[in-house]
């Protein structure tokens, strides 16, 4: 594998204090220990591959989940649990002119089919995962952007046919929101879950359903044949018909080659404090479990959980390494003391980091991979991986199969990844692209 962090990014050390790890068992699975043949191989075991799995499997399709590590340690297994609305950061605006108002409305639609289709998967296989939350609700930490909340809540009727409604300071603090922001809109769309509840439910799922699949087993070679591919993994080699990529910000630059330069990985950051008392909570201000992020480029989202924990995110980190991530974790204690100076004393009991993914048009990618047969990938959701995830693995299991989808698959979503300027170098990019939104922010 090649990537473009050190190793540090992608090894236990990132992950070592992740609350959801203590939430819930996942079993782990065996590693691959023979070759076999399949009709489909999934590389990476998250919510797009297992999701994936799960509807092809159910499907009556063959198919091989090969994860790297173990299911939940990546992205899937250490988010914050916010299934929304989101997997693009493309303006409408942007959106129109590059594929028209109609493509436009599709691709908005689909962020709400998404969060849908999370609700109907936990439905249909029982799954428990702490579902919370009215939808989500965005805080204005300037004034000025309620201004830009305002012009938002007039896109929605027609970008999601969603209730919504608009706050003033004090109608915050009546609904139990209080804090530095000067207003907020509520967008009636998406939950608060257990992320780690999900994916423990959806492998369990997917295996119920037929699927295979192996955990430790990394994936070093792709191979196209005139009869399909080789999967060389765990020492072992895979023969499949057709390929899903789904591995994110945890991709690798060679697997396959055309992803090199195509997606940008990006730091985010999560701290849980101890379970807060009620008179913590009357204290703040906070008493509301309602999801929520303020309005920064470089937002910050937090909920109270329905343990009584508060889990507080940041976006922002640039640098890996032990000493990059002590300073993470510095700042953002820092920052959640700065909007919630009633909790100065509240313990940080959990801290940890993940990638999210960002591609250089600010918008996910379902689809084949140019001039390869029967090789897919869904990736770069821009932190709203849970749903838009899910969902991408349900439109790649019905693109696979072939004919047209009966899901809404707007353009926007179909063009492939351009690079991003410096190529491997890219990450280069960042410090500068970082200090442009925190100057912003002000």
């Amino acid at each position: 594998m090649r990537r473009i962090f050190d190793d540090f990014a992608y090894g236990d050390g990132p992950r070592a204090g992740c609350w959801w790890d203590e939430t819930h068992p996942i079993p782990y699975r065996a590693a691959l220990g023979a070759g076999h043949s399949t009709d489909v191989v999934i590389v990476g075991g998250g919510f797009t591959g297992l999701s994936a799995a799960l509807h092809l499997a159910t499907a009556g399709i063959s198919v091989t989940v090969l994860e790297a590590e173990h299911i939940g340690w990546g992205a899937s297994g250490r988010n914050g649990g916010f299934c929304c609305l989101g997997g693009g950061m493309a303006s409408d605006a942007d959106l129109d002119r590059r594929f028209g108002k109609q493509d436009r409305i599709d691709f908005r639609r689909s962020e709400l089919a998404a969060t849908q289709l999370v609700a109907q998967i936990a439905e249909t296989h029982n799954i428990a995962i702490d579902r919370h939350s009215d939808g989500e609700t965005a805080l204005a930490h300037r004034a000025k952007d309620m201004a830009a909340l305002t012009d938002d809540a007039a896109t929605l009727d027609e970008n999601y046919g969603v209730k919504h409604s608009l706050h003033s300071k004090a109608e915050l603090q009546a609904l139990g929101m209080a804090g530095p922001f000067h207003g907020g809109l509520t967008i009636h769309a998406g939950f608060g879950l257990n992320p780690r509840k999900y994916v423990a439910g959806l492998a369990q799922a997917t295996a119920g359903a037929g699927a295979q699949i192996f955990e430790r087993t990394p994936v070093t070679r792709l191979a196209q044949t005139t009869a399909g591919w080789q999967v060389d993994a765990g020492g072992h080699t895979v023969t499949a018909d057709q390929i899903i990529i789904a591995t994110n910000g945890y991709s690798s630059e060679d697997l396959p080659p055309w992803l090199a330069s195509r997606y940008l990985p990006s730091q985010s950051n999560v701290i849980v404090t101890r379970t807060l008392t009620e008179d913590e909570k009357a204290n703040a201000g906070w008493t509301s479990d309602q999801m929520a992020y303020d309005t920064r480029n470089l937002l910050h989202y937090f909920r109270l959980m329905p343990d009584g924990r508060f889990l507080f995110g940041m976006r922002g980190g640039v640098l890996t390494g032990a000493a990059a991530e002590a300073r993470a974790r510095k700042l953002i204690r820092s920052d959640f003391e700065t909007m919630f100076p009633a909790w100065r004393d509240v313990e940080t009991t959990h801290s940890w980091s993940g990638m999210v993914c960002v591609s250089r048009d600010m918008l996910p990618f379902v689809g084949p991979v140019p001039h390869q047969r029967g090789l897919w990938a869904g990736l770069c959701y821009h932190g709203n991986g849970v749903a838009m995830g899910s969902y991408s693995g349900a439109l790649l299991a019905q693109l696979v199969q072939g004919g047209t989808p009966d899901m809404l698959y707007p353009a926007a979503m179909q063009k492939p990844l351009r690079r991003f300027e410096l190529g491997r170098w890219r990450r280069a990019l960042m410090p500068a692209a970082y200090a442009g939104l925190m100057l912003a922010d002000r």
